[in-house]
């Protein structure tokens, strides 16, 4: 994991939970030394405490080890504010209708950051009936490839995938404008306007 909990997060929960360091100790059997010492930065909890430590923090385990609660705030969920997550080590995607904690093979994921297409990155479409036809002129290796285009509006997101040696291109129902994505394994997240 990037990010481990430190003393300071544990003694602005225990703080905010009304609890001195030796009720904490109590409920997550060690002592109120051990817990002084993590709140100094002179020791950190021991990984099998981390589930105890949340509990008694009335926190989630990620939330602990990330330092910052998870706080839903419903923001009329406009989908064009959704995020993408890749994995760097499984290549796993996960969307989200916002910012999340995302972490998968032990790795917390940052959210992509999507750039303005270069020429190589670029995708062309073409208006078919009811549908847009989604190309692009990307290399398709094993090694150098899209993984996903998506097609996102405000309150709708469809997602495509694509694999090495395949085609670089894709069809969706036209619903309007909004954004297109693709994602490259080498070189990140690209949208353009629809």
């Amino acid at each position: 994991m990037d990010h481990y909990v430190t003393g300071t997060v544990i003694k602005a929960l225990r703080e905010k939970q009304g609890m001195t360091q030796a009720e904490l100790a109590k409920k997550i059997r060690v002592s109120d030394k051990t817990v002084s010492k993590w709140e100094t930065g002179r020791g950190f909890p021991d990984v099998s405490l981390l589930e105890p430590l949340s509990t008694a923090l009335h926190i989630s385990v990620p939330e602990l080890l990330c330092g910052q609660a998870i706080v839903n705030r419903n923001r009329s969920a406009n989908m064009m504010r959704s995020r993408f997550y890749v994995c760097p080590v499984c290549g796993n995607v996960v969307f989200a209708r916002g910012d999340a904690l995302i972490s998968c093979c032990g790795i917390q994921l940052p959210a992509l950051e999507a750039e303005e297409p270069d020429a190589a990155h670029s995708l062309k479409t073409e208006r078919v009936e009811d549908e847009i036809c989604v190309s692009a002129g990307h290399p398709m290796s094993k090694e150098h490839f899209l993984s996903f285009i998506a097609y996102m509006t405000p309150d709708d997101c469809e997602m495509k995938a694509l694999y090495p040696e395949g085609n670089a291109e894709t069809r969706f129902f036209l619903r309007g404008s909004g954004r297109l994505y693709a994602y490259c394994n080498r070189h990140g997240l690209f949208m353009q306007k629809v």
